[in-house]
């Protein structure tokens, strides 16, 4: 075994987590985080365009070694078969897992599909209505953000990682923020702190509301996607009255912010959490109460605690399956003192888990929400007190779990910029979670998860 996966096995045994995986012409880099949140980075050299794989030690960078596979022409060897992920080989079957057998056949369903989303393709293997196998296929729209991002300074490549995705503006920009702060030796005041959690916060409220709507849409139930659609709205035109910005763009710098509120907004931010708590809770019992709904969410899309450990499944995605994974915990940089995740009692790793996850979680974004706003917000610039590094590591808790932003400069312009989302990180899960089940419930599974395509399109 060469070095870096000598490392590599050590590291896991003593158990750290891994978190990202990326190449450039002549390294490939692996991220590992212990379990206090330090993270690690591994570099294995390519030599003559080839590495060894690492994906039997962690299957959770089986994505990454494929996207570094089709961006950098790197060859893993051990990573057998290397199907492509990010070009499309119109060759069906260099990127599908055959599936052989008497009555098995094969759905195909997008890239363009009949709502206002995002191009992704899925191909289903079944027998009947069973789905034995998925393939997915999404990147229909990748843009190259991090190659364009070469070059530029902290302040002009934050719009990189802002633009990535707007349901995941604030998360993907602070983790942006964070690896340059990392690499400058910047440490954030108490209060820059405070206001970028609040604006974490915001981010989640809106987005945990829309998943809830999402899941009711799964099963046609249009009375609890609308009751929980129109919170969704409420949260954003708070976060415009708040901010100027529905998705609370341009609220994140390298070094500070320029998300400030008044006592006055702080009160009327105050009575609308109030107000979206309220209607939540009482839009909730009346899912809980309805038995059409309630039947078809348990053992559906199931993903047990160790499947979602293999996978590296981060988010509420992992704490619906038992896994107590959350960023938050660690983030010495933000103001979650004493943070600690919530579950709910049944962690089955269904679509109800899911379901389920996001409603306790929104009561406790609205009481951190709540505790934060105490006062008026004024952020104060980090400050110089840490040594300055080469690379730097951005790890944020967003909406759908854990993303990492690496940053690797060139005295202050971006050398290589790497952006792993959450909802990059739980493409594959979906996946999983869609085999065994019929294929009218994928629907809602995938609902349960509602994942980005914008995030995996960077």
């Amino acid at each position: 075994m060469s070095r870096h996966r000598d490392t590599l096995q050590q590291s896991v045994e003593a158990g750290s987590r891994f978190v990202a995986l990326y190449a450039s012409e002549e390294t490939v880099r692996t991220v590992l985080v212990s379990p206090d949140g330090t993270p690690q980075i591994i570099v294995a050299p390519v030599v003559d365009g080839r590495t060894q794989s690492v994906v039997d030690l962690v299957p959770a960078a089986a994505w990454d070694e494929r996207e570094a596979g089709d961006l950098y022409a790197i060859r893993f060897d051990g990573h057998e078969p290397m199907r492509p992920l990010v070009n499309h080989d119109l060759d069906l079957g260099s990127w599908t897992v055959p599936v052989h057998g008497h009555d098995a056949y094969q759905v195909a369903v997008g890239p363009i599909h009949a709502g206002v989303i995002e191009s992704g393709h899925f191909r289903f293997h079944l027998v009947g209505d069973r789905i034995l196998h998925l393939d997915v296929r999404l990147f229909y729209k990748h843009r190259g953000l991090e190659r364009a991002a070469e070059g530029h300074s902290p302040e002009g490549g934050i719009a990189f990682a802002q633009r990535a995705c707007a349901g995941c503006a604030v998360s993907n920009s602070l983790a942006y923020a964070h690896a340059w702060e990392d690499a400058l030796g910047l440490a954030p005041t108490r209060e820059l702190a405070r206001s970028r959690t609040i604006l974490l916060e915001l981010e989640r409220l809106w987005s945990h509301l829309n998943d809830i709507a999402a899941i009711c849409a799964g099963v046609g139930f249009a009375a609890g996607n609308n009751r929980f659609a129109g919170l969704t709205e409420r949260a954003r035109r708070l976060n415009a009255t708040l901010t100027g910005h529905r998705f609370l763009f341009n609220t994140i710098s390298v070094g500070g912010s320029t998300f400030t509120l008044t006592r006055e907004q702080v009160a009327h931010a105050y009575e609308e959490l109030e107000a979206i708590r309220d209607e939540s809770r009482r839009a909730w019992r009346e899912l809980l109460f309805n038995a059409s709904f309630q039947d078809r969410l348990p053992d559906v899309g199931v993903v047990s605690a160790d499947v979602a450990r293999t996978l590296g499944a981060v988010g509420p995605t992992a704490r619906a399956s038992g896994l107590a994974e959350d960023v938050r915990t660690t983030s010495r940089r933000l103001a979650y003192d004493d943070f600690q995740p919530v579950a709910p009692k049944r962690t089955a790793g269904d679509v109800q888990a899911r379901l389920e996850q996001r409603a306790v979680e929104l009561l406790q974004i609205v009481d951190l929400l709540e505790s934060l706003l105490d006062a008026p917000v004024n952020p104060t610039a980090a400050v110089a007190g840490e040594l300055e590094a080469a690379v730097g590591i951005g790890r944020v808790e967003s909406p759908r779990g854990a993303t990492v932003c690496v940053v690797e400069r060139a005295n202050r312009q971006i050398k290589r910029l790497h952006l792993r989302t959450g909802s990059y990180a739980n493409w594959p899960v979906v996946a999983h979670a869609a085999a065994g089940n019929l294929l009218p419930d994928f629907p809602l599974i995938n609902k349960s998860f509602e994942l980005c395509y914008a995030c995996a399109d960077r």
